[in-house]
């Protein structure tokens, strides 16, 4: 007998675990199985993806908070034309910066000229200064957004992922037994084969769910500390752009 006769009928004693159980499910517990690849495959490449991304993201903001305090000047990373591809700190600086060039100049051109038109532009008042904070409040939502887009796939794997392989199990016990009473025969010889072809579904619905809920929480607590960064960073910089930028003395009755 060789391998390719083993694999097309089984000996117990030969194929047994997984491959046992795998070689004895139904057609729609195969069915199901393909359903739980398809959906680990959606939630590894989504781990992946997004734990290189936020790593990225998280290189990218330090060095551009790095260079955003070192002499302490807010526009001068937007006057050089600097990027920080990838930063959710810059996505919001570089929309303060604009909204602030509006509101001072009338326009966000950068040129040989914009350092000494910033310095020869009255301050603003608290009104426009508004306009600049709910620009950087609109950043920091999308970027809240883009931090935690696709994580909705992991959530589904998690909590979808078990109860598919237990539909799963339960066609297939609902099968084995349906065979038995056919039969006429009720032993374990006869029930064995059926209810471990079942029971498969649910072992692959938790090897899913298990990965996919320790890199959800993992990703969910990486997303909300970037989070909680960028609404601090946008409080910062408001702060400093309101400091240098915003006469509170003019506008005071």
């Amino acid at each position: 007998m060789n391998c390719f006769s083993l694999l097309q009928f089984p000996n117990p004693l030969v194929a047994s675990g997984i491959v046992y159980a795998f070689l004895e499910s139904t057609f729609e517990g195969k069915l199901v199985l393909l359903v739980l690849f398809v959906g680990s495959i959606f939630s590894w490449s989504v781990m992946l993806t997004k734990i290189r991304v936020l790593n990225f993201a998280k290189k990218q903001s330090a060095e551009f908070m790095e260079l955003f305090r070192r002499d302490r000047q807010p526009l001068k990373i937007f006057e050089q034309e600097l990027t920080f591809e990838g930063s959710p700190l810059y996505q919001i600086y570089q929309a303060g910066c604009r909204e602030l060039c509006f509101q001072l100049l009338g326009s966000t051109e950068v040129d040989e000229t914009f350092q000494a038109r910033i310095q020869m532009a009255p301050r603003m008042s608290p009104s426009h200064m508004r306009s600049v904070t709910v620009a950087m409040e609109r950043a920091v939502g999308e970027s809240a957004l883009e931090l935690e887009s696709q994580m909705i796939i992991l959530s589904t794997a998690v909590s979808g992922a078990p109860f598919v392989g237990l539909l799963g199990t339960v066609w297939g016990v609902m099968d084995a037994f349906g065979g038995i009473a056919a039969a006429g025969t009720a032993n374990l010889a006869a029930m064995a084969p059926g209810v471990s072809g079942a029971l498969i579904t649910t072992v692959t619905g938790l090897l899913v769910a298990i990965p996919a809920m320790f890199g959800y929480n993992f990703l969910v607590n990486t997303v909300r500390s970037m989070i909680v960064s960028c609404d601090n960073f946008a409080a910062e910089f408001s702060s400093e752009l309101e400091h240098r930028y915003v006469a509170h003395d003019i506008y005071q009755k």
